[in-house]
């Protein structure tokens, strides 16, 4: 009788373990290729840097409907039409011989590669391809249907400030 308790209680304490140990296997994670993001967004780069040296705002894809937008000694600007409507109106005093170019840096996606952290540089320079600004940003990117756009940035030159 004692032997067949202990057989039985065995039994359970065998069966126990075995189902604790039986844990749920993890679902490996998305592989997000940070090669082909990190072109992707450079490729947005470009595209805003072609437009904005061609003196338009109309071909800047870049922004989403509510982006919020973070530059030196401004108020933020929200909203991707009130972020053209100021682009347009910078246009007016950049300068007609210049043209400016953006460098990304470094990306930072999220592990599902739904969300990118971009850290860049921009530069502009004149017709001789003097430096005559440059700076740095940071810009947060979600992807809606398929493709990134920006939902923050901000900016800041790295210029020495000028005395007024």
């Amino acid at each position: 009788m004692k032997n067949s308790i202990f057989k039985g209680g065995l039994m359970v304490v065998i069966m126990f373990v075995m189902l604790a140990c039986n844990q749920k296997k993890e679902v490996p994670a998305v592989m997000v290729d940070k090669e082909a993001i990190k072109t992707e967004i450079q490729a947005m780069e470009n595209a805003f840097a072609d437009a904005y040296n061609n003196r338009s705002t109309d071909g800047i894809n870049y922004y989403a409907e509510d982006a919020i937008s973070y530059s030196n000694g401004k108020m933020p600007l929200e909203g991707k039409k009130l972020i053209h409507e100021h682009m347009n109106s910078e246009l007016l005093t950049f300068p007609q011989d210049a043209k400016i170019s953006f460098e990304t840096k470094e990306i930072h996606p999220s592990n599902d590669g739904n969300m990118v952290v971009e850290i860049g540089g921009y530069k502009v320079t004149d017709a001789s391809n003097k430096k005559i600004n440059s700076g740095n940003f940071i810009s947060l990117f979600e992807k809606k249907d398929g493709k990134y756009v920006c939902i923050r940035d901000m900016g800041n030159s790295d210029m020495p400030l000028t005395k007024k």
